[in-house]
């Protein structure tokens, strides 16, 4: 995948694997708006102080017709605990292969303890109901991010 996501225009129009058994196209979300947050890895504090911030929120964002979905590299079966554990409302998407990760950018070199190693820089992007990109999010601080995202949204 040789596209990147780029603010102003179409997302690129991937396949994607979710709980619940899903499996859709970004472009055949036209209609609604998207928050695609990227996170690290299930069951970690700050991955899991993320998901329940957007849960706690989740009403919010279906009033504003937006569907949430978190992106990380874990299997479909550790996504499914994890969403249960934490009751999510949210699909969690599976991307083992990296590919949304790489066609939004969200994968990059880190470093931990000195060993440099390839993982998901936490980032959140906002898709209108037209399938285009709006607005990415970072290097994102989980405390206040929901609240963030949402703020974002009654601006576009």
């Amino acid at each position: 995948m040789d596209r990147k996501a780029r603010i102003g225009e179409p997302v690129p129009d991937l396949e994607v694997r979710a709980t619940g058994g899903k499996s859709f196209r970004l472009r055949a979300l036209k209609g609604k708006r998207v928050v695609l947050y990227f996170y690290p890895k299930d069951n970690t504090s700050g991955c899991t102080m993320e998901g329940q911030d957007f849960r706690d929120r989740y009403p919010q964002f279906k009033k504003r017709k937006t569907i949430v979905l978190g992106v990380s590299r874990d299997s479909l079966a550790s996504h499914e605990k994890f969403k249960a554990r934490h009751k999510f409302p949210f699909d969690l998407v599976s991307d083992e292969d990296e590919t949304l990760c790489k066609a939004f950018g969200a994968i990059k070199e880190k470093s931990l303890y000195g060993k440099k190693y390839v993982g998901i820089e936490r980032s959140t992007f906002l898709i209108d109901e037209g399938g285009v990109l709006r607005k990415e999010f970072r290097n994102v601080k989980v405390k206040g991010h929901a609240e963030q995202v949402l703020e974002e949204l009654g601006k576009l």
